[in-house]
């Protein structure tokens, strides 16, 4: 017999337990892929994706410089963008982050460099003038940017993605399932937390147990901290050997994904995973669909290892 909704779900029959869970368990995620298109329809949801578009991807030395010099930082622009497309200020004393950008100017088509570089090399192009050459990236040039954190001004637009929930003896369950999924688990008061915005993160492995370590935020809602513990133990089990940046959106969405199954099952309102999915996937949420594979087996074990503690 299943039971759901926003309760605890239980799966008694021991005969039917294995179809039950993998069926309820697609269903969903077939809800979540709902949910996530109509939170992209949503006013408030494409206002927020708005803000975030405005701000600039950047290369890997770039997010590595950035990190050097601002470990905290979030989101960052330069003075102008900030004034300009933000209304917000840079507060005075703030110390520049420094960042490679991009100079993008006419190149010539053999050398490719621009037209007062080109004038000194040896290059002897000289089938078209100059000025009939296309642009291009000719080189890059220190450029100083700014935290949101240095910066006062017009708030820019949030999502509440918090879960909700009766969780008082949930995230004690949780940490005590650690073990059994391979995980070191630590929770860490708000003083103490070194991460930035971040609720939670999964690093590098133990020198103890050679374990991944999973940190967490500690905070009052113990709902939204169990379902951050169960999102960092999907990656975790999910991805801790995968180094490609480019998976990263997709790393996310199973690991949330995974957070909404299990919160589900254990009587967590976490609807509101579906700003956090739409907004990971760019408008895209068919990749939910195309990993349900990698989502329900990852959910089936952690339910599995917590329900019999």
């Amino acid at each position: 017999m299943v039971t759901a909704s926003h309760s605890s779900v239980s799966f008694d029959e021991t005969d039917t337990r294995h179809d039950e869970m993998h069926s309820t368990i697609e269903a969903w995620i077939d809800e979540l892929v709902d949910d996530v298109d109509e939170a992209q329809a949503s006013e408030e949801f494409q206002e927020w994706l708005d803000i975030q578009s405005r701000f600039h991807d950047y290369s890997h030395r770039n997010t590595l410089l950035i990190k050097l010099q601002c470990p905290e930082a979030t989101k960052v622009a330069g003075f102008n963008t900030w004034r300009n497309e933000f209304d917000r200020y840079v507060q005075e004393g703030e110390q520049a982050i420094w960042i490679w950008a991009p100079i993008i100017a006419k190149q010539c088509p053999e050398c490719e460099n621009s037209p007062s570089y080109h004038e000194d090399s040896e290059c002897e192009y000289d089938e078209t003038p100059p000025e009939e050459w296309s642009k291009g990236l000719v080189g890059f040039k220190p450029t100083a940017v700014f935290d949101v954190s240095q910066t006062d001004g017009e708030p820019l637009p949030e999502l509440e993605t918090e879960a909700t929930g009766d969780a008082e003896d949930l995230v004690p369950t949780l940490t005590d399932a650690a073990s059994d999924l391979g995980v070191t688990v630590r929770i860490v008061e708000a003083d103490d937390w070194e991460h930035g915005d971040a609720m939670g993160v999964c690093e590098d492995r133990s020198l103890h147990d050679l374990q991944p370590v999973v940190k967490a935020k500690a905070r009052e809602n113990q709902a939204d901290l169990a379902v951050t513990l169960i999102h960092e133990y999907a990656h975790a089990l999910l991805h801790f050997d995968v180094n490609d940046d480019t998976e990263r959106a997709k790393r996310e969405v199973e690991a949330e994904a995974v957070a909404y199954i299990v919160g589900r099952f254990l009587g967590l309102d976490t609807s509101g995973s579906a700003f956090y999915l739409a907004a990971w996937e760019n408008d895209d949420a068919e990749v939910v669909q195309d990993r349900l594979g990698r989502i329900s087996s990852t959910a089936q074990e952690i339910i599995g290892i917590v329900a019999e503690g």
